[in-house]
Order: structure tokens, then sequence, then C-alpha cells
């Protein structure tokens, strides 16, 4: 005979949100935490150190890419010396 397919019980916007029953995302959040929080401290990390690697990391890409983009700046402005002027000769000589 024909089998019915199980209709599934419509899921809450908070279990949606979190991807399942919050008691189960807690408990697997908590394992993985202990978990990770352990092999950080197998390798001697801290909270401490990785938040300030990381926003010392954040700092310095800041700094280079400010660098970098004074750079390409330069680069458009000195193409723009030569490009500029004789596309303008160029469109000034196509329209008469």
């Amino acid at each position: 005979m024909t089998e019915q397919p199980q209709t599934e019980m419509p899921r809450s916007p908070l279990e949606r949100l979190l991807g399942g029953h919050p008691l189960n995302v807690i408990l697997k959040l908590a394992f993985v935490s202990l978990l990770v929080g352990f092999a950080m401290s197998v390798f001697g990390l801290n909270v401490e150190g990785v938040v300030r690697g990381t926003v010392e990391l954040l700092r310095e890409a800041l700094r280079d890419s400010a660098g970098l983009f004074r750079s390409i700046g330069g680069y458009i402005l000195t193409g723009a010396a030569l490009v500029v002027p004789i596309w303008l000769l160029m469109r000034l000589s196509r329209s008469r």
C-alpha cells in the first residue's frame, strides 16, 4: 500500500536561528568549548593572548592596507598624468 510521509513539526523561530533545540545546541557548544579549551591549554594559549594577538593582527592589517591604498593612489595619479591628456586629445580629434 502507499506510505504517507511523516510530517515534521514546524520549528520555532528560535530553533531555526540556533539550528536545533536550544538545550541540544547549548550542550554541543559546551562540549566543543571544553575540547577547544583543553587543546588551547595544552598548547599554552589563553584568552587574553588570543584577543591581544587578534587586535594586533587587525591593527597591522589596517596600517599596511593604508600604505597599500596610498601606493595605489600614487600609481593612479602617475598614470592619469599620461592617460587623461591622451584621452582628451583623442576625444577632441574625434569630434571634428
